[in-house]
């Protein structure tokens, strides 16, 4: 069976061609025009060897055994904002995912799919709502970042800077490929993002929050929490019945412990809900003794989930009793509400006018 280039790291693409005979040497130009350059065609590169030309002629083109991920741009929607745009991708098998790209002052962030829906079923999210499709490939992660690069570069902006692993679906459910696309994303010979730069949300998916502490993995850890009650929690997010409450924030003491980073806490905030002086209080008490900074994020509204985002008052004073708290926090920006920017949204819309 054909497999992707975008699948393998510079290790396993070394492995490859040398099985196949091409010298070491050649691995490098091979490598820097599929992750560097985000090339959708590797024919006629002018860098190429004779040899490794041979090999992608054999082995890289029509028929051959590897091929690019090249997913189509089912939708490309441009914020009235102008920083944020949003692409739908449809893939190989015909899934569309979600990509985002998100303009800053002095930096670009691309929020990137890790599966097709999602398991977790969080009731106010829209890829939950739908349920779960299917875990992505890595090359079909990285060709979401590449997707990014190729568009930044077409308008003369400066490269990506900042990776969250945000979109569609739960990062820690794909363990293994997620890692395999950031070890990729991360390699200084390709799109070399710092890995500081990365952030991973999740859940509360447990057994991979351990897994991240024992491998002290260096990219940013973001648990979305949303409850510090363990009922209010379940009936948001329904995984919390599998990780409950207490076995999460105890995972979460123990990564970092382990490996002595901060850990972003996400919290979206529902009128009336979950976004009262005393939700705050008990948010800044659950997480006493962890390091940790919550990032409080108004509701994006879905057709499935009959709430609504709180009042900017209302996300003040919670902001001001975590202050009081010693706890720190940041209100996020809401950004492309008007092309369906949070998770899942677009693709949901599209189904609906289909």
């Amino acid at each position: 069976m054909p497999a992707s280039l975008h699948d393998f790291t510079f290790p396993a693409l070394d492995r490859a061609l040398v099985a196949d005979g091409l010298r070491p040497a050649h691995v490098g130009a091979l490598w820097r025009a599929v992750q560097r350059d985000g090339a959708l065609s590797l024919a006629a590169r002018a860098e190429f060897s004779p040899p490794l030309a041979r090999w992608v002629a054999e082995h890289a083109g029509e028929g051959g055994r590897y091929f690019l991920d090249e997913p189509a741009v089912a939708a490309d929607t441009a914020s009235s904002d102008g920083l944020t745009r949003k692409f739908l991708l449809r893939l190989a098998d015909g899934q569309t995912i979600e990509t985002v790209l998100m303009g800053y002052t002095g930096r670009t962030t691309a929020c990137v799919s890790t599966q097709a829906g999602c398991a977790m079923g969080c009731v106010f999210c829209a890829t939950g709502q739908m349920g779960f499709v299917r875990h992505l490939r890595a090359g079909e992660i990285v060709a979401q970042v590449l997707h990014v690069q190729r568009t930044l570069r077409a308008r003369g902006a400066a490269g990506l800077r900042n990776l969250v692993l945000m979109g569609m679906g739960e990062p820690l459910h794909n363990y293994d490929a997620v890692l395999t696309a950031l070890e990729i994303l991360t390699d200084d010979r390709g799109v070399a993002l710092a890995p500081s730069r990365v952030t991973i949300s999740t859940v509360g998916v447990v057994p991979g929050i351990l897994r991240l502490a024992e491998e002290r993995r260096a990219f940013n850890l973001a648990v979305s929490l949303h409850s510090a009650d363990a009922s209010e929690r379940a009936a948001l997010v329904p995984a919390s019945r599998r990780w409950p409450l207490d076995e999460l924030i105890a995972a979460c003491r123990e990564y970092g412990a382990k490996t002595g980073r901060r850990i972003f806490f996400e919290w979206t905030l529902i009128a009336g809900a979950n976004d009262s002086p005393r939700h705050a209080e008990q948010v800044a008490a659950l997480l006493a003794g962890i390091r940790a900074h919550v990032n409080l994020i108004p509701l994006n509204p879905t057709n499935g989930f009959a709430g609504t985002a709180s009042a900017s008052p209302a996300a003040r004073e919670f902001q001001g009793v975590l202050r009081e708290r010693g706890l720190p926090s940041t209100v996020r920006q809401r950004r492309g509400i008007d092309v369906a920017a949070g998770c899942g949204q677009l693709r949901a819309e599209k189904a609906r006018a289909a």
